[in-house]
């Protein structure tokens, strides 16, 4: 028995032993691999360095050596700012260009219309006609407004359309808007509440991943916004206006029409639509109690404008006042260069319907 047991240990140490002399031969060989593949790095590298010592030599004798400008301390300035009212599938067509808007920079420096100013600054595009490389292009062009304010000119924004009945005026943030401090290039690395910032931008949230989320209605209400801008020191023009839309709901086709109650008499002017066949005769009364309701309707409004504004006047301060009165609209377009569509012949003063008119126009 003693002798059997002896020769079981010594089967299993044998056993032990080969597997131990597998292990090394692994190891040796994982050992071997390696110093292979260095070996193989090493005998590339002579044969590459000749290649690249040659390189640097050509290049100090006949190939002169490659500058980048440095950054302009406003030079993204423009992108971001957002461009209200886009739509969302244009938004990439606008960028595509290499737009230059080194005069919206020079304004701020020494001498500029906007240097030392508190400035307000929002964006938009306007699809025109314009040359491009030997051909004529509608393009999207960016366009910048600058509004000089001690304060932001508005909190809300206008949202309107051809297609939309009426018009809505609601506070920018529910459409993920907000005027926010622009940082300059020099100063990213400072934090922003040490900064005196003196340049706020309108700026949109909304992220273009999450719009397939959203209702299109909602996604629409982006396309229609508007800049919305009130000056209580000037009657507004829908104070004064006399003039109502009108959609009369009617099968099978509804009637669309401008009713002036100062110079149009309703009865004629219901007889012309019937002749015209835009209107049954059979709804000619019906029709007619329509247009007085919605001429109530805008008197009404017009005189609650007057009231409110006339309100305002009286409650404004004096400081308050005189910021309206100085405050100063400044349109900038994109300047001409080789690499961008050519937009001098298409440069405008409007802005929108609520700003009205720039002041001046760059």
């Amino acid at each position: 028995m003693a002798r059997g047991t002896k020769r079981k240990a010594s089967r299993k140490q044998k056993e032990e032993k080969h597997e131990e002399e597998v292990k090394e031969e692994q190891k040796l060989e994982e050992e071997g691999e390696k110093r292979d593949e260095e070996g193989e790095e090493k005998q590339e590298e002579p044969k590459k360095a000749p290649k690249r010592a040659k390189r640097v030599k050509a290049s100090n004798s006949e190939v002169e050596p490659e500058y980048f400008p440095d950054k302009r301390n406003l030079e993204d300035l423009w992108k971001e700012v957002f461009p209200v009212g886009t739509e969302w599938d244009q938004l990439d067509s606008v960028y595509q260009y290499n737009w230059n808007f080194s005069n919206l920079e020079d304004a701020f420096d020494e001498g500029g219309e906007l240097h030392g100013k508190r400035v307000y600054l929002f964006g938009s595009t306007e699809p025109q006609m314009v040359p491009f490389k030997e051909q004529q292009k509608i393009i999207c062009i960016p366009v910048v407004v600058a509004v000089v304010s001690p304060f932001a000119p508005s909190d809300k924004i206008g949202i309107n359309s051809v297609q939309r009945e009426t018009e809505e005026i609601i506070p920018m943030k529910r459409m993920k808007m907000d005027w926010v401090p622009y940082i300059p290039l020099e100063n990213r690395d400072t934090q922003v509440e040490r900064l005196k910032s003196e340049i706020f931008i309108l700026r949109c949230t909304q992220r273009r991943t999450a719009l397939r989320h959203l209702k299109l209605d909602r996604v629409k209400k982006f396309e229609y916004c508007l800049p919305y801008f009130y000056q209580p020191l000037k009657e507004d023009e829908l104070e004064q206006s006399t003039i109502v839309q009108i959609l009369y709901p009617v099968d099978p086709k509804p009637v669309f029409c401008e009713f002036d109650w100062e110079f149009d008499e309703l009865e004629e002017f219901t007889d012309k639509l019937i002749e015209e066949e835009e209107l049954s005769s059979d709804q000619k009364d019906a029709f007619k109690d329509f247009v007085k309701e919605k001429v109530r309707e805008a008197k009404k409004a017009n005189r609650e404008a007057r009231e409110a504004r006339k309100k305002a006047l009286e409650e404004m301060s004096a400081e308050t006042k005189a910021a309206f009165e100085n405050m100063k609209f400044y349109k900038f377009y994109p300047t001409g260069t080789p690499d961008s569509p050519d937009v001098s012949s298409v440069k405008s003063p409007f802005i929108n319907r609520y700003y009205g008119k720039a002041h001046r126009v760059f």
